[in-house]
């Protein structure tokens, strides 16, 4: 079960690899089930590839830059820091946004959630089919690579849905909690469903874990 800390996951990632007498490093997170578990609607090659080596690209990237960005603190180079924050909001936002996206999947997923997350979602959008039409619309509008996402807004006690483009953080650019987010990056899809993003937004539906989702929401409420 997700704990409060679950509305903060995506301010901060508690760093994996410790070493005494230096910075942390944030590492990869295991994914939930195995590389083939999410067919036939997600292969497996791109399960793979999409941990193994995007993911991974991201947690390594911002390992490096966040050295820099402290070697820029201690010599107080205030230009460096400024330089670097670019980098830092692109493979942060990455690994951010990529740690909850697996867990917001499941081979045991899809169909619609229920309980509190399942009217939330009627009060704010009238019904689940015209909330899964709102983020499928949004998700394929967004232009080049980004993310869709279902939040939270704290201040509104509302769901909201919103794009972001790159790998811009929900939390981080918006306000809003992420809950659930899609993927709409080429990588995610291109193996499978080429360039028919439409048909890749069609088959996610049916691995959605929305006991993940709800947890997120729950956590987030209190």
């Amino acid at each position: 079960m997700l704990s409060r800390a679950a509305c903060s996951a995506s301010r901060r990632l508690v760093p994996a690899v410790a070493c005494p007498g230096s910075r942390q490093k944030h590492s990869l997170p295991d994914l939930p089930y195995d590389y083939n578990a999410l067919e036939p609607h997600i292969n497996t090659e791109i399960m793979k590839l999409h941990h193994s080596k995007h993911h991974a690209a991201y947690v390594n990237n911002l390992n490096a830059t966040e050295e820099k960005y402290q070697e820029a603190l201690h010599k107080r180079d205030v230009t460096a820091q400024i330089a670097l924050q670019p980098a830092l909001k692109f493979n942060g936002g990455g690994h951010i946004n990529h740690s909850i996206f697996w867990t917001n999947l499941s081979p045991k997923g899809g169909g619609e959630p229920k309980g509190e997350l399942l009217e939330a979602i009627k009060r704010d959008f009238g019904s689940f089919a015209a909330f899964q039409e709102k983020l499928t619309t949004v998700s394929a509008g967004v232009q080049g690579s980004g993310w869709g996402w279902l939040g939270f807004n704290k201040e509104r006690g509302r769901l909201q849905i919103a794009a972001c483009p790159n790998q811009d953080p929900l939390e981080g650019t918006t306000g809003l909690i992420p809950l659930l987010g899609i993927d709409v990056w080429e990588h995610a899809y291109y193996l499978q469903y080429k360039n028919v993003r439409p048909d890749y937004l069609k088959a996610i539906w049916k691995v959605i874990n929305w006991e993940n989702v709800s947890e997120r929401y729950m956590a987030c409420k209190k």
